[in-house]
């Protein structure tokens, strides 16, 4: 079969198109013909040699990253009831790598049956950035009351979290980089869609918003724009945060929090990580129903450096998911 190694950590150019033995499901694993894998931040942080925070350990080479695919299973281990065979399923592998590839083993515990009617890119979106953004709006609690600014908006987690707050009734705010990525995120249903790239960004929202103020920041970006977007909460409001990738982390103070009564807490973490597979079927709940529709960024397999390299540098929307 077709795959994508690493044989040694550095730039994208290191992933090699190549040639590789096809795995071989045993004990209580599965083949999957793969439609579909995912391609996340993470896995660039890992291709070049750092773990970057993240629990997934920095794998020996020669190795075939990615870890989430959505296809039909071919073959089953001796252990899996045969019953599996021809079925679409979608999976997150979990620590194990082996997405970037025609053919993927998996554990048939964390299989779900994928319905004809859901796209392998759409399915593959839901287990892992969905199950994500289901975590961060378990904790949100959005209701119809609530004003919420959510960064990135045009990114995978960002694109869902919109249409999580229009979905209860929440009015929609998503900051995006250029008016391409600005019309995607109006089209998700966002009331107001914002360039930060402007600097004048948040004197523009503060003026469309005229008496309605920020109640819920959902940020994965932290940096200046994250840093302003927390300056624009009211009081009593609350701040979920899940990353900086656009620079260190939003900086306050006790004194902030306190003077202006806000509740700050970061998403991710050992609550989240409890309940992956109770997330992950929540977000695929909400994509077969057709409430949450994933943005997505696909390239062919063989173009991984490509996803890697497009991914490092903003320039995709949504979810990046290769094709074989």
């Amino acid at each position: 079969m077709k795959a994508i190694r690493l044989h040694a950590f550095g730039p994208a150019e290191n992933l090699v198109y190549e040639e590789v033995p096809d795995p071989v499901p045993v004990g209580e694993t599965v083949l999957v013909e793969v439609e579909a894998a995912g391609v996340h931040l993470v896995d660039t942080v890992i291709r070049a040699g750092a773990a970057g925070g993240s629990p997934i350990p920095v794998p020996e080479l020669p190795t075939i990253p990615g870890r989430e695919v959505a296809g039909r299973v071919g073959a089953v281990g001796p252990e899996v009831d045969p019953s599996w065979i021809g079925k679409r399923v979608v999976v997150h592998l979990g620590m194990a790598p082996g997405g970037y590839a025609e053919r993927a083993v998996a554990k048939v515990e964390s299989l779900y049956e994928l319905p004809d009617h859901v796209d392998a890119a759409q399915a593959v979106a839901a287990i892992g950035t969905g199950r994500t953004a289901a975590g961060i709006l378990q904790q949100a609690r959005l209701t119809m009351e609530d004003v919420v600014l959510i960064t990135s908006a045009a990114g995978g987690i960002g694109s869902y979290l919109i249409q999580a707050a229009r979905n209860v009734g929440a009015v929609a705010i998503g900051l995006a980089g250029g008016p391409e990525k600005v019309e995607l995120v109006r089209s998700l249903g966002a009331q107001y869609a914002i360039d930060y790239r402007d600097p004048d960004w948040p004197e523009v929202l503060k003026d469309a918003l005229g008496n309605q103020e920020v109640t819920v920041l959902l940020d994965g970006v932290g940096g200046p724009n994250g840093q302003h977007a927390f300056n624009l909460l009211s009081p009593g409001a609350r701040a979920l945060l899940f990353g900086w990738s656009g620079g260190g982390p939003i900086e306050f103070t006790h004194t902030d929090l306190m003077t202006r009564s806000l509740t700050v807490g970061w998403a991710l973490g050992a609550r989240m990580a409890r309940q992956l597979r109770t997330l992950e079927a929540a977000a695929l709940e909400e994509t077969t129903t057709g409430r949450w529709k994933a943005l997505t960024t696909t390239f062919p397999l063989a173009d991984a450096a490509a996803a890697h390299q497009a991914l490092e540098t903003r320039n995709t929307t949504g979810k990046v998911v290769l094709l074989p």
